[in-house]
């Protein structure tokens, strides 16, 4: 799988995980006063932005934009935009073939 690859595959678990944790787990912990839910998924979460950061920066040294890399971080804060970015990854990934 080529860093690309993996860096979409990555974003897009990202996403949904902070989906998740927004959508589900905030609300099981302020309305139904579970805070596990938040300790498992914002873990979950926390450990996948790792790994999203971590597959920028081997997108980044394999000579993917650092421009374009900086795009793809800034927008993985917003809850819903990954989602309709990832079709831009999958453009960047095949014009590297």
């Amino acid at each position: 799988m080529s860093d690309l690859g993996f860096l979409r595959r990555v974003a897009l678990a990202e996403a949904v995980s902070y989906l998740v944790l927004l959508t589900v787990a905030m609300p099981l912990k302020y309305l139904a006063g579970l805070p596990l839910a938040v300790r498992i998924v914002g873990l979950l979460h926390g450990v996948l932005f790792l790994v999203l950061c971590w597959a920028l920066l081997q997108a980044w040294l394999d000579k993917l934009a650092l421009r374009r890399c900086m795009a793809v971080l800034a927008l993985s804060f917003v809850p819903i935009v990954p989602f309709f970015f990832d079709r831009r990854l999958r453009q960047w990934a095949t014009e590297r073939r």
